[in-house]
C-alpha cells in the first residue's frame, strides 16, 4: 500500500510534529527504501496498492511496479478491495511507513500462510504493519469496523478472524509521530534511513 508524497496530504500526524514538507519527505524516503528491498523478483511478486487513485500513473514508483488504484473509503476498505482483486493464491499487504521492513519479514509472513489463513505483523502502537491472507477460505469482512489509526485496529481485526488459525511475525515500528524517528532511524533535522540488509 502506498500513497502519493504529496505535502499536506501524506504523514498528517507526523507533519503536526515536523512540519508537512518534513513528514512527506521522510514518508518519501522510507517508500523507495521499502521498495527497493522488498524487490525479490522470483520469490513474490510486488505490486502497488495506490492511493489517490488518480496517482497509478505517478512516475514518482519505478516503472517495474504493476499497480492498481486501492478506491475509496476507510484503511479497511482499501485492504480488503487490494486482496479481492489480486490473483489467486496467498496475498501479502504491507505499509510503507516502516523503514525496517526486509525481505525476511515477508518470507517469514508467506511461510506461515502454508500453516495458517491469515498472518500479521503487529505494530508497538496496537496496529500492524503487515497483514497477509491465504484467502481459502475467502475472508469477505476482514477489516470490517476496525477503528483505524487506534490501539485497537489489530485485537478488532484479529476478532473479524477468530474462526481461522493465525499467526503472527516480528513487530515493526511504523512512523507516525517524531517520536518514532528516532526509534526507527531517521532524524528531525535530515533524513537518514537506517542501513539496509
Amino acid at each position: 500500500m502506498v500513497k502519493e508524497p504529496a505535502v499536506g496530504r501524506v504523514k498528517t500526524r507526523l507533519a503536526r510534529d515536523v512540519g508537512p514538507v518534513r513528514a512527506a519527505a521522510v514518508y518519501r524516503s522510507t517508500s523507495a527504501s521499502v521498495l527497493a528491498r522488498i524487490d525479490r523478483r522470483g520469490a513474490w511478486h510486488t505490486e502497488l496498492g495506490v492511493t489517490p487513485d488518480r496517482a497509478v500513473d505517478s512516475a514518482i514508483w519505478p516503472k517495474r511496479f504493476k499497480r492498481r488504484a486501492q478506491g475509496n473509503g476507510d484503511l479497511g476498505r482499501r485492504m480488503q478491495r487490494v486482496m479481492d482483486s489480486a490473483p489467486p493464491g496467498p496475498v501479502v499487504v504491507i505499509g510503507t511507513d516502516v523503514p525496517s521492513i526486509r525481505p525476511a519479514h515477508i518470507q517469514s509472513a508467506l511461510r506461515a500462510l502454508g500453516s495458517h489463513d491469515a498472518v500479521f505483523g503487529p505494530s508497538p502502537d496496537g496496529g500492524y504493519w503487515l497483514v497477509g491472507l491465504k484467502r481459502r477460505p475467502r475472508v469477505p469482512r476482514a477489516f470490517a469496523c476496525v477503528e483505524w489509526s487506534s490501539r485497537a485496529a489489530l485485537k478488532q481485526t484479529l476478532a473479524n478472524l477468530s474462526h481461522l488459525k493465525v499467526a503472527q511475525v516480528a513487530a515493526l515500528d511504523d512512523v507516525d509521530e517524531a517520536r518514532d524517528l528516532a526509534s526507527v532511524g531517521h532524524t528531525v533535522g535530515r533524513i537518514v534511513l537506517p542501513v539496509t540488509g
